[in-house]
């Protein structure tokens, strides 16, 4: 169990698709501690951005396989959690908070 919302919430992750869903969906979109759960995200958030969290969903993303000449390795696995924002909440910006 994490307590510290500094270690739940890792980056936030900004791609065409989470642009896209903060728009239309109110959604944010963050790599998260592996071991971390839904009420702990939560939290988290609420915490941080001084928000309310209407829901959260987590994805585990498996690590992709990469090579550097004839050695192969392997990028970590870790997890995204899509976190959506009740109305009437501001929005967040990510350079006020983190």
């Amino acid at each position: 169990m994490i307590k510290d919302p500094y270690q739940i919430i890792i980056r936030p992750l900004i791609t065409e698709k989470s642009t896209w869903l903060k728009d239309k969906n109110r959604e944010i979109c963050f790599e998260v501690h592996p071991n971390a759960n839904k009420i702990e995200i939560k939290e988290a958030t609420e915490k941080l951005f001084k928000v309310k969290v209407d829901r959260v969903r987590v994805l585990r993303m498996k690590g992709k396989m990469r090579r550097v000449g004839r050695n192969v390795g392997r990028k970590k696995n870790w997890k995204k959690a899509y976190v959506r924002l009740k109305e009437g909440e501001k929005m967040i910006e990510y350079f006020e908070a983190v």
